[in-house]
């Protein structure tokens, strides 16, 4: 009889639950978890367009509503800007890139003290993101993929290199030159450019004009590898200077397929539009707090896996 009991008891409790249910998924359904996205890069950028699809996709799952917003150009003030009126909007859920601490921690610091939850993407790495008051840190550390690279070149027996860097003064990318010095363990100088693929080309083109011993260019994005590929075409040096990359893209991949690059690191970048808004989706809705950072990267995709990579990367996924 107590068996019986407790199984009317329980057959009561799940009718009970399901019967909830519908409740439970009208209330979400009438307010949908409201998430801001604010990084640095442009969601037209080959690298931040990948991030940008993760942020939609996770927000299609989750039945969330987010915003993705970003300064015109690689603009501090204007990011700041953007970050502080997020927070007076007072959303669920807070996703940054801090490619500047100095300039955007007050800001990211104004979102946390407000009780809003913050994850930190990209850049900014796992101790700022502490500091300021995050949740966690998605990404890679840019400094230890950038002596990974290094051990690699060096591994090929490069003595002579150059760090191909866009944005000089983003903190992800001066971590990645440095971080290949290391891992070279010799002096690296930095060509400075643009996003600007003509004008990107014309400085590596200028440079290995003045620096005919180089041997390895290390580009710390697709902006900055396909225009250094390019000038390496136009000069007649492919396979005689030998190139790398941070970030991939289907003309990257193809080059590494087509033996023109040595390989491409992959930090995996729709995982840090995606997983955010689901992390934040739930801690909005069930209370399930994430507890430890979630590195992405770095991975190599090398001329053995790039041809199986590309379909991906034309996908906005890779």
């Amino acid at each position: 009889m107590a068996r019986l009991a407790r199984r009317d008891l329980a057959a009561v409790l799940l009718a009970a639950a399901a019967a909830s249910l519908p409740f439970a998924a009208a209330t979400a359904a009438e307010a949908p978890t409201r998430i801001t996205v604010v990084t640095h890069g442009q969601a037209a950028d080959p690298y931040w367009s990948v991030v940008k699809n993760g942020v939609d996709a996770g927000a299609k799952v989750q039945g969330a509503n987010v915003e993705y917003r970003s300064p015109d150009t690689f603009d501090m003030v204007q990011m700041s800007q953007l970050i502080d009126a997020a927070v007076a909007s007072k959303p669920d859920g807070l996703v940054v890139s801090i490619p500047d601490g100095d300039a955007l921690g007050p800001s990211v610091k104004r979102a946390a003290d407000a009780g809003i939850p913050v994850i930190v993407i990209d850049s900014g790495g796992a101790k700022l993101t502490r500091e300021l008051g995050g949740l966690l840190y998605l990404g890679q550390s840019e400094y230890e993929a950038g002596v990974a690279a290094g051990e690699r070149a060096a591994k090929l027996g490069v003595k002579k290199a150059a760090c191909l860097n866009q944005e000089v003064g983003n903190t992800s990318l001066d971590d990645r030159c440095a971080g290949f010095a290391k891992g070279l363990g010799a002096e690296v100088p930095v060509v400075a450019g643009s996003i600007d693929p003509t004008d990107m080309k014309g400085r590596v083109s200028a440079y290995l004009r003045s620096n005919p011993d180089t041997e390895f260019l290390i580009a710390c994005g697709v902006t900055a590898a396909e225009p250094a590929l390019a000038a390496a075409e136009e000069l007649e040096l492919v396979g005689k200077v030998k190139i790398g990359t941070f970030d991939l893209s289907p003309g990257v991949l193809q080059a590494i397929v087509d033996g023109k690059m040595e390989w491409g690191i992959d930090a995996q970048q729709f995982l840090m539009g995606y997983m955010p808004i689901v992390m934040l989706d739930l801690l909005h809705r069930y209370r399930l707090q994430p507890l430890a950072d979630y590195p992405t990267g770095p991975g190599f995709v090398t001329k053995a896996d790039a041809a199986s990579v590309i379909d991906l990367a034309k996908q906005g996924i890779r």
